[in-house]
């Protein structure tokens, strides 16, 4: 099947009320009711509304929309299960390491999604550029307030070990410049 999307006008069942719509998603979600009954109960429920004949959706077209929605539910099972093997492998690292790595994915979404406009053929709307670039805007902010806070978690780690290790060899019978020698070694100021 090919991604390609044409210019023309959106498909009946994108242009259906949002209720005939939400009820169309869960019936093609439910794997007991079939696509002939599917498209039975919608189009009964666009006959209901009193909508026009020609409103009632065919069976190819509900068949497109259902292999599309196949495709885009097979891809976020796809990004969940990723996102689970990240989460199962850094859960127990620094709060940094899965921040840099949900930053980095998304950086590299954004980059496909860039990439495969420009592939289309179609000219990547301004709109588009322009949350783009906010996005990226933010995505670097909160790496540098994510890098910012790790530095300052780690220098309050090391002037607790720097103290403990000072009040230690002090109870041990160091002298108080042998103390604060230790201390300015740990911290990195000898």
């Amino acid at each position: 099947m090919s991604d390609k999307r044409t210019r023309g006008k959106p498909s009946k069942i994108d242009q259906l009320p949002d209720d005939i719509k939400s009820e169309l998603i869960e019936l093609l979600r439910d794997k007991s009711v079939t696509q002939t009954e599917v498209l039975e109960r919608v189009n009964t429920l666009i006959r209901d509304a009193g909508l026009p004949e020609e409103e009632h959706i065919s069976r190819s077209g509900l068949n497109r929309y259902a292999t599309r929605m196949a495709t885009v539910g097979s891809r976020i099972q796809e990004a969940r299960e990723v996102s689970k093997q990240w989460v199962d492998q850094l859960g127990g690292k620094p709060t940094g390491e899965v921040s840099k790595v949900l930053i980095e994915m998304v950086r590299t979404l954004a980059f496909d999604q860039v990439l495969k406009l420009s592939e289309s053929g179609e000219a990547v709307p301004p709109k588009f550029i322009k949350e783009l670039a906010v996005g990226v805007e933010k995505l670097e902010k909160a790496a540098t307030e994510s890098t910012k806070r790790e530095k300052e978690i780690r220098k309050a780690m090391a002037e607790e070990a720097a103290e403990r290790a000072a009040e230690v060899a002090k109870a041990a019978g160091l002298t108080a410049d042998g103390a604060a020698q230790i201390k300015r070694e740990i911290l990195g100021i000898a």
